[in-house]
């Protein structure tokens, strides 16, 4: 079976051109390709399929192999590929995904594409479409939840459950939770690169208050216009991106009144640009997307 492994800002996915090939287990096959040491490694795989109301269909399932609706990152890069291949060449493509049609236009240097802007489409806030059970209506931005276990004052360090005669309380977090085809919760701290993203995420990602479970990112706001994040995705632990969570962020940030609806995303990998249009309340998401290399592998 041949293959393209792709990345936008460091999130990167495997490419099956279904145009081309057949696949029949995309679950089983996205565990065994994305393993880091027994595969070719990434954080998912990605079906490019015919559709029959757009240019192609998007099929997206995590290192895990659970299926995912949307991926901001990994849509742009679909958008590179059935533009250099063939399959839609044209400035403005569309795609089908199973959070409905996402249109994109292509920046093209050259006959390459180097960046996309994604209609990503209207955040989703009400606490039951997200979904989550935080709460039974309404939004839910800048919610207090308070998470077992105990951690040192700056958070940094777990120290265990039985520990109350040292004092120290469970830790506190402000959350804010945003859908863009898939469930978002943000939460903003000091510094994300100084924060134990990876135990807090892995314990939010399934918490029972989340029944699809939930991508978790962590913020930090420099200014209106900028803002650091880092990411722990639901299905595939911390990827150095994002988009839709990126996307979520932005939304988030503009809620709790901390930027004007865009800014510049400084995640692990690379930086995107997030725009909210409140007329339209429509989210465009803009940024790379690049090919690592292409191969063929037994399956």
């Amino acid at each position: 079976m041949k293959f393209t492994k792709m990345h936008g800002a460091g999130n990167d996915y495997i490419y099956i051109n279904c145009f081309e090939e057949k696949v029949d287990s995309p679950a089983e096959l996205a565990v065994r390709l994305s393993d880091r040491h027994f595969g070719i490694g990434a954080d998912g795989l990605i079906l490019i399929q015919p559709s029959d109301r757009a240019d192609c269909f998007m099929d997206m399932y995590n290192a895990d192999g659970s299926r995912g609706k949307m991926c901001g990152n990994g849509i742009r890069c679909v958008g590179k590929y059935i533009y250099e291949h063939g399959i839609a060449r044209k400035p403005t493509v569309t795609v089908d995904t199973l959070s409905g049609i996402k249109t994109l236009s292509l920046d093209i240097e050259d006959g390459r594409v180097v960046s996309a802007t994604v209609e990503m489409g209207a955040p989703i806030l009400e606490a039951p479409l997200i979904p989550t059970t935080l709460r039974e209506s309404g939004f839910i931005v800048d919610m207090p939840v308070r998470l077992p276990g105990i951690y040192d004052a700056e958070g940094s360090r777990y120290i265990g459950h039985d520990v109350s005669d040292l004092g120290i309380s469970p830790m506190e977090l402000s959350m804010t939770c945003v859908s863009m085809g898939n469930p978002h919760a943000v939460i903003v701290v000091d510094d994300p690169y100084k924060f134990p993203v990876r135990r807090i995420g892995a314990y939010l990602e399934k918490h029972p208050a989340f029944p699809e479970g939930v991508n978790v990112h962590f913020i930090s706001i420099q200014d209106e216009s900028h803002i650091k994040i880092r990411t722990w995705e639901r299905g595939s632990g911390e990827t150095l991106a994002c988009g839709t969570g990126n996307c979520a962020a932005l939304v988030a940030a503009t809620l709790l009144g901390k930027c004007d609806g865009e800014a510049e995303m400084k995640a692990l990998g690379g930086t995107l640009h997030v725009r909210w249009d409140r007329t339209t309340n429509i989210v465009y998401l803009t940024g790379g997307a690049e090919e690592v290399f292409t191969g063929e592998i037994a399956i």
